[in-house]
């Protein structure tokens, strides 16, 4: 779909936006981009995209060490299970880092950070819950991109494992 047609005429991208746009358009992907506005929690942003929110899928900031992350993609109503996660990554140790740390890992703020687009192209881990239709972060507060979750995991070559926890 076109996501022009639900841009207000006076909505400015702003350059997370534009990444996160140009990103998934490079990857063929079919999506459409919703607009929302700002919104208080994870409930209301899944109220405001028409999903609920299983289907709308966090991207998490996961540090290994010093200058080294992945993004982590988690259904809404779900949490990182720290233990399957260390195991998938052979690693004894991760942090989630500062919304500064992450912001300069990503480019993104914290509540917009998307595996599309970010400024550097870490590894992706999804877990195996994101399929079908989703919602996931647009690059911007209270801006959402809908696309299909497998689609989304095979173009960016995401690794598809057991991750996440009933939150």
């Amino acid at each position: 779909p076109d996501y022009r047609g639900s841009m207000a005429e006076e909505t400015i991208e702003t350059d997370g936006e534009r990444r996160a746009r140009e990103a998934v358009e490079a990857l063929g992907l079919a999506h459409e981009i919703r607009r929302h506005g700002r919104v208080g929690s994870l409930a209301e942003a899944a109220a405001a995209r028409g999903v609920e929110p299983g289907s709308l899928v966090k991207t998490m900031v996961v540090r290994r060490s010093e200058g080294d992350y992945l993004l982590v993609l988690v259904p809404g109503d779900r949490a990182i299970s720290w233990p399957k996660l260390r195991s998938l990554l052979g690693v004894g140790r991760l942090s989630m880092p500062d919304a500064a740390t992450a912001m300069d890992a990503t480019g993104y703020e914290r509540g917009t950070i998307t595996p599309l687009g970010s400024s550097t192209a870490w590894p992706v881990v999804a877990d195996e819950r994101v399929r079908g239709p989703i919602s996931i972060g647009g690059g911007g507060h209270g801006v959402g991109i809908s696309l299909d979750g497998d689609a989304l995991v095979a173009a960016i070559g995401a690794t598809r494992a057991d991750v996440t926890e009933p939150e």
